[in-house]
């Protein structure tokens, strides 16, 4: 998995080391690597042998790497490293005088237009974007995906849907949610027969048409109960079979929530981890506060922990109080619930 907001920069020459001192300095987490003898880095800099077999080592460890190098030495190096512009990091490519910084790879969803500029703007360089849509002033959707933190279902219609938006092709959109209001070109239909390309975006699992671009909202919250030391394949396996059994995404959690008092539950956060979702805890007192709101309520929890509800509660609250769209379902030593955020509040 690519680590996120992290990035590398490489160099091999001395005025490169310069540059990539000076560009390491923009950013709030930057790594210097650079070759064995080479003067003008920092202590802290990586120093490497072979440039092949240490960015092989750490390519996915960054969310972007920044080469002040020639092209093909970079298009060389990362060639057998590259999986799918949805996994890619982001490579920008700066020439040794720093007068340009090349957006090389993963440009929309990796970011790496959007680092280019950054980079550009640190060393005074002129920034070089070559994807269609944006040398043509027109929407991306998968740059507009990332924006909107909506996961990529079906990488392969981007092209499609891209080649559009470019030409000013009718779309048909599914948005029940409005992820997409407002943000693209005026006129898409949610049924267009004549449509040349279908962007579906919804926390549904209801089978989207053919050929869609299916985009996955983080829309939903699931809160989480359970005994002292319940295993996290136990709370894995619930907390699945409910989003399946209700037809929801888990491309579309966004995070997880329980009683503070689970702050130490081994299980809890090891599901955290596996997810790569936010954990977040509510207190007795701010869940008594949606108690009412609360559609399964517990005797047996009050009298253990004070409250009547969880999973129930901390869902709605993680929700900023969204809608219970799937209450109580319980396996033998854990609670999940289901709640969709309210974007309004």
């Amino acid at each position: 998995m690519v680590s996120e907001n992290k990035i590398a920069v490489w160099a091999i020459t001395p005025n490169g080391a310069a540059l990539a001192v000076r560009i390491a300095a923009a950013f709030a987490h930057a790594d210097v690597y650079g070759g064995k003898r080479l003067d003008g880095l920092p202590e802290s800099a990586v120093r490497f042998e072979s440039l092949a077999e240490t960015v092989a080592a750490h390519f996915r460890r960054y969310s972007g790497h920044v080469f002040i190098m020639a092209t093909g030495i970079v298009v060389r190096t990362v060639a057998g490293l590259i999986v799918h512009k949805t996994e890619d990091p982001a490579v920008v490519v700066v020439d040794d005088r720093g007068e340009f910084a090349i957006s090389l790879l993963s440009g929309h969803i990796g970011g790496a237009n959007r680092l280019a500029l950054q980079v550009a703007a640190a060393i005074g360089a002129q920034p070089v974007v070559t994807t269609a849509t944006d040398v043509n002033g027109a929407v991306a959707i998968d740059l507009l995906a990332a924006d909107l933190s909506l996961a990529v279902e079906t990488p392969a219609a981007i092209k499609t849907v891209n080649m559009a938006l470019l030409t000013g092709s009718p779309l048909e959109v599914h948005d029940p949610l409005g992820m997409l209001a407002g943000r693209l070109p005026a006129g898409p239909s949610e049924s267009d027969a004549a449509a040349a390309a279908r962007i579906w975006v919804d926390d549904r699992t209801a089978a989207a048409p053919p050929g869609a671009l299916v985009l996955r909202p983080r829309s939903l919250v699931a809160g989480i109960g359970c005994n002292r030391h319940t295993d996290v394949s136990e709370i894995r396996e619930l907390l699945f079979g409910t989003l399946q059994a209700a037809g929801l995404s888990a491309a579309s959690l966004e995070r997880l929530a329980s009683i503070d008092l689970k702050q130490d539950e081994p299980g809890l956060a090891a599901l955290a981890r596996e997810l790569g979702l936010p954990l977040q805890f509510f207190s007795r007192e701010a869940i008594g506060g949606v108690e009412a709101a609360v559609p399964t309520p517990s005797a047996v929890v009050a009298k253990h922990i004070g409250v009547k509800s969880v999973c129930e509660a901390t869902a709605i609250l993680a929700s900023r109080s969204g809608s219970l769209i799937v209450p109580k379902r319980s396996s033998r030593n854990a609670t999940v619930a289901v709640a969709r955020i309210n974007f309004t509040s």
